[in-house]
Protein backbone atom coordinates (compact mmCIF):
# COMPACT_ATOMS: atom_id res chain seq x y z
CA UNK A 1 0.00 0.00 0.00
CA UNK A 2 1.42 3.71 -0.91
CA UNK A 3 -1.43 5.71 0.25
CA UNK A 4 -0.60 6.92 3.86
CA UNK A 5 -4.22 8.83 3.74
CA UNK A 6 -6.33 5.30 3.19
CA UNK A 7 -3.75 3.47 5.87
CA UNK A 8 -4.52 6.46 8.46
CA UNK A 9 -7.72 6.20 7.69
CA UNK A 10 -8.32 2.44 8.47
CA UNK A 11 -6.37 2.91 11.90
CA UNK A 12 -8.41 5.73 12.62
CA UNK A 13 -11.28 4.31 12.73
CA UNK A 14 -10.51 1.45 14.83
CA UNK A 15 -9.20 4.11 17.21
CA UNK A 16 -12.00 5.40 17.20
CA UNK A 17 -13.88 2.02 18.45
CA UNK A 18 -10.88 0.83 20.26
CA UNK A 19 -10.00 4.50 22.10
CA UNK A 20 -11.92 5.27 25.21
CA UNK A 21 -11.36 9.19 25.62
CA UNK A 22 -10.31 11.29 22.79
CA UNK A 23 -9.37 9.15 20.03
CA UNK A 24 -8.54 12.57 17.88
CA UNK A 25 -6.36 13.68 20.08
CA UNK A 26 -2.98 14.69 19.06
CA UNK A 27 0.35 16.02 19.80
CA UNK A 28 1.27 18.93 17.81
CA UNK A 29 4.87 19.85 17.48
CA UNK A 30 6.45 23.26 16.45
CA UNK A 31 9.04 25.61 16.95
CA UNK A 32 9.75 29.10 16.60
CA UNK A 33 12.40 31.17 14.23
CA UNK A 34 15.48 30.12 16.66
CA UNK A 35 14.46 26.66 16.82
CA UNK A 36 13.03 26.27 20.25
CA UNK A 37 10.79 23.75 20.10
CA UNK A 38 7.44 23.05 22.29
CA UNK A 39 4.52 20.68 22.10
CA UNK A 40 1.12 20.41 23.35
CA UNK A 41 -2.22 18.23 22.73
CA UNK A 42 -4.84 19.31 20.56
CA UNK A 43 -7.99 17.61 18.65
CA UNK A 44 -7.73 17.00 15.29
CA UNK A 45 -11.40 18.28 13.76
CA UNK A 46 -10.56 16.88 9.88
CA UNK A 47 -8.61 15.59 7.77
CA UNK A 48 -8.03 13.67 4.06
CA UNK A 49 -5.99 13.91 1.44
CA UNK A 50 -5.77 17.67 1.54
CA UNK A 51 -4.34 17.42 5.33
CA UNK A 52 -4.88 17.52 9.12
CA UNK A 53 -7.13 20.13 10.31
CA UNK A 54 -7.23 21.59 14.29
CA UNK A 55 -8.45 24.81 15.75
CA UNK A 56 -6.96 27.01 18.04
CA UNK A 57 -6.43 30.79 19.30
CA UNK A 58 -3.98 32.56 16.86
CA UNK A 59 -2.61 34.34 19.31
CA UNK A 60 -1.46 31.32 21.69
CA UNK A 61 2.04 30.57 21.50
CA UNK A 62 1.37 27.78 18.93
CA UNK A 63 0.22 30.06 16.88
CA UNK A 64 2.94 32.49 17.34
CA UNK A 65 5.68 29.80 16.70
CA UNK A 66 3.31 28.67 13.19
CA UNK A 67 3.82 32.32 12.00
CA UNK A 68 7.75 31.70 12.17
CA UNK A 69 8.08 28.40 10.99
CA UNK A 70 5.40 26.46 9.56
CA UNK A 71 6.88 23.30 9.57
CA UNK A 72 5.57 21.39 12.26
CA UNK A 73 4.60 17.21 13.29
CA UNK A 74 1.71 15.77 14.31
CA UNK A 75 1.46 12.42 16.63
CA UNK A 76 -0.99 10.36 17.28
CA UNK A 77 -1.01 7.50 20.38
CA UNK A 78 -3.87 5.08 20.64
CA UNK A 79 -2.48 2.64 23.42
CA UNK A 80 -5.15 0.40 23.17
CA UNK A 81 -4.63 -0.71 20.14
CA UNK A 82 -0.88 -0.28 20.80
CA UNK A 83 0.20 2.23 17.55
CA UNK A 84 1.57 5.32 16.98
CA UNK A 85 1.45 7.35 13.83
CA UNK A 86 3.75 10.57 13.34
CA UNK A 87 2.91 13.24 10.15
CA UNK A 88 5.19 15.59 9.35
CA UNK A 89 4.41 18.53 6.94
CA UNK A 90 4.08 22.45 6.48
CA UNK A 91 0.68 24.26 8.49
CA UNK A 92 -1.21 26.80 7.02
CA UNK A 93 -4.65 29.00 7.51
CA UNK A 94 -7.61 27.66 7.18
CA UNK A 95 -10.18 29.87 5.30
CA UNK A 96 -12.42 31.77 7.32
CA UNK A 97 -15.95 30.42 6.03
CA UNK A 98 -14.13 26.78 7.37
CA UNK A 99 -13.19 28.06 10.68
CA UNK A 100 -17.21 29.31 10.77
CA UNK A 101 -18.28 26.52 10.19
CA UNK A 102 -16.23 24.10 12.17
CA UNK A 103 -16.81 26.94 15.32
CA UNK A 104 -20.34 26.92 15.03
CA UNK A 105 -20.69 23.19 15.71
CA UNK A 106 -19.50 24.16 19.40
CA UNK A 107 -20.87 24.47 21.87
CA UNK A 108 -22.08 27.81 23.48
CA UNK A 109 -19.76 27.48 26.14
CA UNK A 110 -16.59 26.57 24.32
CA UNK A 111 -17.30 29.34 22.11
CA UNK A 112 -17.93 31.88 24.71
CA UNK A 113 -14.77 30.40 26.32
CA UNK A 114 -12.79 31.42 22.81
CA UNK A 115 -13.47 34.80 23.31
CA UNK A 116 -12.76 34.92 27.13
CA UNK A 117 -9.68 33.29 26.90
CA UNK A 118 -5.85 34.88 26.46
CA UNK A 119 -4.47 31.76 25.45
CA UNK A 120 -1.09 31.32 26.77
CA UNK A 121 -0.46 34.90 28.23
CA UNK A 122 -0.29 34.54 32.22
CA UNK A 123 -3.55 34.96 34.25
CA UNK A 124 -3.02 36.34 37.76
CA UNK A 125 -6.15 33.60 38.93
CA UNK A 126 -8.41 31.28 38.09
CA UNK A 127 -11.04 33.85 39.56
CA UNK A 128 -10.35 36.40 36.66
CA UNK A 129 -10.73 34.15 34.07
CA UNK A 130 -14.25 32.96 35.03
CA UNK A 131 -14.95 36.58 35.58
CA UNK A 132 -14.16 37.39 31.68
CA UNK A 133 -16.16 34.00 30.61
CA UNK A 134 -19.38 35.25 33.20
CA UNK A 135 -19.09 38.53 31.08
CA UNK A 136 -18.95 37.02 27.85
CA UNK A 137 -22.04 35.43 28.96
CA UNK A 138 -23.68 38.60 29.45
CA UNK A 139 -22.30 40.04 26.32
CA UNK A 140 -23.84 37.75 23.87
CA UNK A 141 -26.64 36.56 26.24
CA UNK A 142 -29.87 36.21 24.00
CA UNK A 143 -27.80 36.22 20.60
CA UNK A 144 -25.34 33.83 18.58
CA UNK A 145 -21.65 34.50 19.52
CA UNK A 146 -19.84 34.85 16.65
CA UNK A 147 -15.99 33.96 15.39
CA UNK A 148 -13.50 35.63 17.38
CA UNK A 149 -11.47 37.53 14.40
CA UNK A 150 -8.21 35.78 16.62
CA UNK A 151 -9.77 32.46 16.38
CA UNK A 152 -9.03 29.93 13.26
CA UNK A 153 -7.53 26.70 12.48
CA UNK A 154 -4.74 25.23 10.88
CA UNK A 155 -3.90 22.74 8.29
CA UNK A 156 -1.22 20.25 8.03
CA UNK A 157 -0.09 18.86 4.81
CA UNK A 158 1.70 16.04 4.84
CA UNK A 159 5.17 15.56 3.55
CA UNK A 160 6.35 12.28 5.71
CA UNK A 161 4.02 9.48 7.47
CA UNK A 162 5.22 6.86 10.31
CA UNK A 163 2.89 4.06 11.24
CA UNK A 164 4.32 2.30 14.22
CA UNK A 165 2.56 -0.85 15.58
CA UNK A 166 3.92 -2.66 18.58
CA UNK A 167 5.44 -6.17 18.22
CA UNK A 168 6.74 -8.27 20.75
CA UNK A 169 9.80 -7.97 21.80
CA UNK A 170 10.72 -4.56 21.10
CA UNK A 171 10.59 -6.03 17.43
CA UNK A 172 8.32 -3.12 16.39
CA UNK A 173 7.06 -2.48 12.69
CA UNK A 174 7.76 1.05 11.51
CA UNK A 175 6.35 1.67 7.81
CA UNK A 176 7.16 5.50 6.22
CA UNK A 177 5.96 6.92 3.70
CA UNK A 178 7.37 10.33 2.23
CA UNK A 179 6.16 12.38 -0.59
CA UNK A 180 8.31 13.74 -3.48
CA UNK A 181 6.91 15.73 -6.96
CA UNK A 182 3.38 14.83 -5.36
CA UNK A 183 4.23 11.10 -4.76
CA UNK A 184 4.49 8.84 -2.09
CA UNK A 185 7.09 6.27 -1.62
CA UNK A 186 6.82 3.52 1.17
CA UNK A 187 9.60 1.69 2.96
CA UNK A 188 10.59 0.30 6.49
CA UNK A 189 12.15 1.50 9.51
CA UNK A 190 14.34 -0.33 11.70
CA UNK A 191 13.10 -0.14 15.45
Amino acid sequence: MTDPFSLFDQWFAEARASELNDSNAMTIATADASGRPSARMVLLKGHGPDGFIFYTNRQSRKAGDIAENPQAAILFHWKSLRRQVRIEGTLSPVSDSAADDYYATRSRDSQLGAWASDQSRPLDSRATFEARFEEMTRRFAGSDVPRPPHWSGYCLVPARFEFWQDRAHRLHERRAFVCSAGDWTEGLLYP
